[in-house]
């Protein structure tokens, strides 16, 4: 069986015993069957449908056609799927015999009947999402969002290494480890570190190093530069809602850039300016947001360029504690060595 599961086949017959084909080829049911598999690929199971016989008397016939090179399998689980080689295709003695099949399936109907087989196959996938969704459900991400992610990595330039500042249980390396190569998770907390770890785990992430420290930590920058090597830092650095539990937000920006390579990306998630005192007293909450101008200057204070401030809808917030209260993203990027400041955008 070959890489596509399709089981190989020799050429049809040589001429030292072309009369074997005859032989093979002189029963009506055998014209019918190289016929219909001539039109479609078709399960056994199908083929006995159109043919109106039991399954073990068309895999009893489907056995020497299959030995002779008339006929091919692929095999898909406990279901065979016959159809017919391309060699048996240019035989000459296969094509008389096809003429003188088609003549017969569609004398008794049988090869009209095949578009019906085939919706059979989607009867079940059809009825299936044809079901009425779960609302709640309609409103989470799906779980097969690494896999995605996976699926579109290749189309990011530059992903050697990401850095997850604040990872916390790790939600954010779904995100990141089937995208980047190298993902540092940093935490200053031992307790979600654990956390994270068993979604890591749990996931089969082998591209993700958890680290123990605050984000000036020498721990923390050793960690980054040795997985970054020539490159001097991360690709990209992600906050996401870390800056509001800061002390002092403006040193943990300056962290942040101290960790991205030249020329690589900030990115920093956190809540716009708000009220509500909640999160405070329920999240341990520093600072109750900030204004777009207050992220860009802590960017530019940090030495960061190309500042840009970026409202996220609410319908994207999650279903967490601070769903309500509206989201903005930072990116900015670390200049290449000499470069000038360039412009904000916000």
């Amino acid at each position: 069986m070959d890489a596509a599961g399709t089981t190989s086949t020799t050429a049809v017959t040589g001429a030292g015993t072309r009369w074997e084909l005859y032989r093979l080829l002189g029963e009506p049911i055998r014209l019918r069957l190289l016929a219909l598999a001539a039109a479609e690929e078709l399960a056994i199971g199908e083929l006995a449908d159109l043919l109106g016989e039991s399954q073990p008397n068309v895999s009893r016939h489907v056995g020497p056609m299959r030995k002779a090179g008339l006929l091919a399998e692929r095999k898909q689980g406990t279901r065979v799927f016959v159809f017919l080689p391309e060699a048996a295709q240019r035989d000459p003695v296969v094509a008389d015999a096809l003429v003188a099949g088609r003549a017969l399936v569609e004398a008794d109907g049988s090869l009209a009947r095949i578009h019906e087989v085939l919706g059979a196959r989607e009867a079940a996938t059809r009825e299936l999402f044809g079901r009425p969704r779960d609302a709640a459900a309609l409103a989470q991400l799906p779980s097969e969002l690494p896999a995605y992610l996976t699926a579109l990595a290749p189309l990011i330039a530059h992903r050697a290494l990401a850095v997850d500042a604040g990872t916390g249980d790790g939600n954010l390396l779904d995100v990141l480890a089937p995208v980047f190569d190298r993902v540092v998770a940093v935490d200053r907390e031992e307790a979600q570190l654990v956390r994270a770890r068993e979604r890591v785990e749990r996931r089969g992430y082998t591209n993700v190093d958890l680290v123990w420290g605050a984000l000036d930590d020498l721990t923390v920058r050793t960690a980054v530069k040795r997985r970054a090597g020539s490159a001097g830092g991360a690709d990209v650095v992600f906050a996401s809602r870390v800056l509001h539990h800061a002390p002092k937000p403006t040193v943990a920006m300056k962290a942040l850039a101290q960790l991205v390579r030249p020329g690589g990306h900030v990115i920093v998630i956190d809540y716009a300016t708000h009220e509500d005192e909640r999160l405070r007293a329920e999240q341990a909450d520093v600072w109750l947001g900030f204004s777009p101008d207050e992220l860009t200057r802590m960017a530019h204070t940090a030495g960061l360029v190309d500042h840009a401030v970026t409202s996220i809808p609410l319908s994207r917030n999650g279903t967490g504690p601070d769903k309500h209260v509206a989201w903005q993203v930072l990116v900015a990027r670390r200049p290449q060595s000499g470069a000038k400041s360039s412009r904000s955008r916000s």
